[in-house]
């Protein structure tokens, strides 16, 4: 058996060991909690920045609802008043074009660029082009004279090109002016292209580059209704002969381009007799401002 001294000193140490092991568990204990201290007054104030944050982002929000109402607000009113002048101006742009249509079919010029001529509508849907002695573009009414009088229309005679010239023949002055059929032919074309009341007119309105073109299998057959009785050989030939004429006398203004055409599957190049759209034609303006259903003559447009 232990003595009571030894039992003693094992109990004192049992005990210093346990009281040292609580010491450092207390110590760990102590450190854990200031750590979570830490950690709680780090999320308190993380906590209140955010909070912070849901404030100012709520406060932001409220204005932009208010900013977006108030847009909403002018858009509505904005929106309104465009209806309001657009409305406006359609009538007001329609009263124009009705006073316009009316001066025009009783014999006025009136400058282009104050006329739309693809809106408004006068009788016989079409208008003329001309230039005057003042340097200005006027629309009227074919071959309509100004009752004002303001500002010569007609040019020299001698200011127009030779199948200008012819084209403002009348059949028996022209049989006695030229000879030749092909030049005959060639007056008779170019007057089809520039006046209306011809009615037989076989040229196309083109685009890009060029204003108008006819076929040389249109220009074929336009020949045989002109000429009743002339064989489809021998209009062939006068075809070649025509443009040689229309070429001469246009002073070149007009130009014969190929071009590959496609019928039945096949294909085949075909001339054509083509006018500039930069080409300088007394009497016309060198724009031509047209769309696919626009003009049937040159000079004259037509309201869509």
């Amino acid at each position: 058996m232990s003595s009571p001294s030894e039992l003693g000193k094992v109990d004192i140490t049992t005990l210093t060991e346990a009281v040292t092991n609580l010491y450092e568990q207390n110590r760990q204990l102590i450190e854990r909690v200031d750590g979570l201290e830490c950690d709680l007054e780090q999320a308190n104030a993380k906590l209140e920045r955010l909070e912070t944050e849901k404030a100012d982002l709520q406060e932001t929000n409220e204005r932009l609802h208010d900013r977006l109402d108030d847009c909403e607000q002018a858009t509505t009113r904005l929106d309104a008043l465009t209806d309001a002048t657009c409305k406006r101006a359609g009538a007001n742009k329609q009263r124009i074009e009705e006073l316009q249509a009316r001066e025009l079919e009783k014999g006025a010029h009136l400058l282009t660029e104050t006329v739309d001529n693809y809106e408004i509508d006068v009788d016989g849907d079409r208008l003329e082009r001309i230039s005057k002695d003042d340097g200005q573009t006027y629309y009227r009414l074919p071959r309509s004279e100004d009752p004002l009088e303001r500002g010569s229309v007609a040019l020299s005679h001698g200011d127009l090109l030779p199948v200008q010239q012819l084209a403002r023949m009348d059949e028996e002055m022209l049989r006695s002016t030229a000879n030749s059929l092909p030049t005959r032919l060639a007056a008779k074309l170019w007057r089809a292209r520039t006046d209306s009341s011809v009615g037989d007119n076989p040229w196309e309105s083109g685009c890009k580059t060029i204003a108008e073109y006819v076929k040389a299998s249109d220009l074929k057959h336009w020949i045989r209704r002109q000429e009743p009785g002339t064989s489809e050989t021998y209009a062939k030939k006068l075809v070649s002969r025509m443009i040689d004429a229309v070429l001469d006398l246009s002073k070149h203004r007009v130009a014969v381009r190929k071009r590959t055409e496609r019928k039945n599957g096949l294909e085949y190049t075909e001339r054509r007799l083509v006018l500039p759209t930069d080409a300088e034609i007394p009497g016309e303006s060198p724009e031509w401002d047209r769309t696919e259903q626009d003009l049937e003559t040159a000079g004259v447009h037509g309201s869509p």
